[in-house]
């Protein structure tokens, strides 16, 4: 039996939920498989609006690159309870890197809010680093110039943001370094960490653990501003002005969601955005909140992808 107060108290929730999402359930379509950084936080998230949205659930659909789980959502009748993640590949990278996607990444949703950004971090081998006399950023490319053809890097393959970053440093560097594609951002990190490779850009969440066990050497972040997380590494913009690429994800719904309910979805996730207990749970994945209006991130997104398509085509990269 639960108590008059508790009853009150149920009551007074359930009627604050929107018309739209009363004793029904929202879903956020996570398009990678669970346990990874974007499902964890979209998990967090999905808590912590439960008293404004009511249930919540996160299911992830992975393959393809984020296409599978993405393609879900633009197909979704737009009534405000089928949410999905778009993420620096689904509507950056992969409209480039693939020949034919199944959604227009433009015109098939509707953004809700960037969720947040998490810097991707050159590193280096500590020991590899140290035998080079390799300590910044300037000291890596003064040692490509010096040594043509003698440096490679790895990621976790071909199109990767690891292989984005990569090309546009070799780029704006004016240096050379033969890229080694692994199967995957943990392969790719075992190789850089077994000496097989010199250097990575990898995500500041997956290399913080190894950076701080010294196993790892970080010369700088790919962010244009220092990371709050490591404010004593460098940007890689403090060297080459103009280099900015990280990584990003953020809530849609599917085009055509009535843009009352795109805005009662965007104060609801917001809000819990720039919540401390969400905040410091982001903190423990090196992600920083990145709350912003549907436009906003809409203007962002399509920012993004006029990036890749330049830095795809400088890759060469293709998926077919």
């Amino acid at each position: 039996m639960i108590s008059r107060r508790q009853a009150i108290a149920l009551t007074a929730t359930a009627l604050a939920l929107p018309a739209w999402a009363q004793a029904r359930t929202t879903r956020i379509v996570v398009p990678f498989a669970a346990g990874g950084p974007i499902d964890v936080t979209a998990r967090v998230l999905a808590d912590a609006v439960k008293d404004s949205l009511g249930t919540v659930i996160i299911e992830n659909r992975p393959g393809a690159g984020g296409n599978i789980g993405v393609s879900q959502v633009a197909k979704a009748a737009p009534d405000g309870l089928t949410l999905g993640i778009a993420t620096t590949a689904s509507h950056g990278i992969n409209p480039w890197l693939f020949k034919q996607l199944p959604y227009d990444p433009a015109k098939d949703f509707a953004p809700v809010t960037q969720m947040l950004r998490v810097p991707n971090v050159l590193v280096m081998n500590a020991e590899t680093a140290q035998r080079l006399n390799i300590q910044s950023v300037r000291d890596l490319i003064r040692y490509g110039k010096a040594n043509p053809g003698k440096l490679n890097y790895g990621s976790g393959g071909n199109g990767s943001a690891g292989h984005l970053a990569g090309e546009l440093f070799k780029n704006q560097a004016g240096v050379f370094a033969v890229h080694i594609p692994y199967n995957g951002g943990n392969p790719a990190q075992l190789g850089l960490l077994s000496g097989q490779v010199d250097f990575n850009f990898d995500n500041l969440a997956t290399a913080a653990a190894n950076i701080r066990a010294g196993k790892l050497k970080a010369l700088a972040v790919t962010t244009a501003q220092r990371s709050g997380v490591m404010p004593e590494v460098p940007t890689v913009a403090e060297t080459l002005p103009g280099f900015e690429i990280d990584t990003w994800w953020g809530l849609v719904a599917p085009a055509g969601t009535p843009a009352d309910v795109v805005s009662q979805l965007n104060a609801a996730f917001t809000k819990a955005l720039q919540s401390p207990d969400v905040k410091g749970k982001f903190a423990a994945l090196m992600a920083e909140p990145a709350p912003s209006t549907p436009q906003a991130f809409g203007e962002f997104m399509a920012r993004e992808r006029a990036k890749y398509e330049r830095l795809v085509k400088l890759s060469g990269a293709k998926v077919d």
